[in-house]
């Protein structure tokens, strides 16, 4: 039993170090990270992991571990909804402690105190660490980057675009994120937005933040000298 509860403290002290490291990192990035690679060089670009630890460690199997030659962007929900959360996210922050200028990781709705108390990963936390242990991560989130944009041509964010046009990627990349966010904004919107087939915006269904058609992507892209191609 004491070796057991020793062990339990190692555990929780390496695991906070490593999100304080990751924290460190995140805090130094913009809002908006750039993103260089070669004309020849790929970079992966993975979506939801919600706690499904299982499918992260087939991903890295199938397309390889990442490194500087095989960089990652993880673009947000890390968390939630499965049962791994905390397995996932340890696994990714420490990728990204070791390889810091190649592995990239993007917050997500679910990186955010309201949807995660009710969505498993407090209680999850609680169950393998302790509330302090939440809290940190909860401050790890708030320093996640909001966007990535590779190579000035392709923007990835977890939610999508704005609810105005005229949105610049400079705006982006100088707003406020180390917050939880309110009703609306920038932050907001590439949290929560969504695509849709119908041209203009509409309400999401959501209830926050809006759904944006084929036309507004386009602008966006022709506004910030994006590409409409993944080549």
């Amino acid at each position: 039993m004491e070796y057991q509860r020793d062990r339990n403290v190692l555990h929780k002290k390496y695991a906070c170090m490593i999100v304080m490291k990751a924290r460190e990192l995140f805090e130094a990035d913009k809002s908006l990270v750039d993103i260089t690679r070669g004309d020849d060089e790929e970079i992966t670009v993975c979506g939801d992991i919600h706690g499904q630890y299982y499918d992260l460690l087939n991903i890295f199997k199938l397309n390889g571990d990442p490194s500087k030659e095989n960089p990652y962007v993880f673009n947000g929900d890390f968390i939630d909804r499965g049962s791994f959360s905390v397995e996932v996210i340890m696994t990714l922050l420490s990728w990204k402690v070791c390889y810091p200028e190649h592995f990239f990781m993007s917050r997500g709705n679910h990186e955010t105190a309201q949807l995660n108390k009710l969505y498993g990963f407090y209680g999850e936390v609680l169950h393998k660490y302790d509330s302090k242990v939440y809290e940190l991560f909860n401050d790890l989130f708030k320093h996640l980057p909001l966007s990535h944009c590779i190579n000035k041509k392709v923007f990835v964010t977890h939610g999508g675009l704005f609810a105005k046009d005229g949105v610049k990627l400079e705006d982006i990349r100088k707003t406020q994120r180390v917050k939880e966010p309110g009703d609306e904004g920038i932050m907001v919107d590439c949290l929560w937005s969504d695509p849709s087939d119908t041209n203009g915006r509409n309400p999401s269904k959501r209830g926050i933040s809006c759904m944006f058609g084929p036309d507004v992507t386009e602008r966006f892209l022709d506004g910030n000298g994006l590409s409409k191609y993944l080549e």
